[in-house]
């Protein structure tokens, strides 16, 4: 299956995130950490996060970038397993197998998100609050041209005449 995975095209997120995700960690969408924010709360490095930023499941930094990899069942266990204990030390949840399902949320959200697109796409992401209080995101894609590493010839090899 497919996955979102960090990536850093230049160090500009440890600028702008107060906690930058590492390159090649897995990713969801993580907005819901905004959840109980108002427009009004979210500034400064926060503003930025709640914006454009995706949620390592690894390290829980951020991540400006996400492009799709693929994901195997264990690692897909391991992503679930790291999100409902994240769940439990920082939002409450009494206990991992209560939380759970929630990650699974959170997981099949970004399979979903993730299923037509090409190894290698590049997602971006951008949050807004509705004139309703709600939060609203929206994704953009960079295409992969194909799933194969872009690779640019840069000379030819020409056999001489002898």
């Amino acid at each position: 299956m497919k996955f979102l995975k960090t990536i850093r095209f230049d160090p500009s997120d440890e600028n702008v995130f107060e906690h930058a995700a590492e390159p090649d960690e897995w990713a969801i969408s993580g907005a819901f950490e905004f959840a109980d924010l108002e427009q009004g709360d979210v500034t400064g490095k926060t503003k930025q996060a709640f914006a454009n930023g995706f949620l390592s499941a690894e390290s829980f930094g951020r991540s400006t970038f996400a492009s799709v990899a693929e994901l195997e069942d264990d690692d897909l266990e391991a992503v679930e397993r790291s999100l409902a204990q994240y769940f439990v030390e920082h939002y409450g949840a009494p206990d991992e197998d209560t939380a759970c399902p929630a990650a699974r949320e959170e997981t099949q959200f970004v399979i979903d998100l993730c299923k037509d697109s090409l190894i290698n796409t590049v997602f971006t992401v951008q949050r807004r609050f509705s004139d309703d209080g709600q939060i609203k995101e929206e994704f953009r894609t960079i295409r992969a041209p194909d799933a194969r590493p872009l690779h640019t010839r840069i000379w030819n090899v020409v056999a001489d005449d002898e």
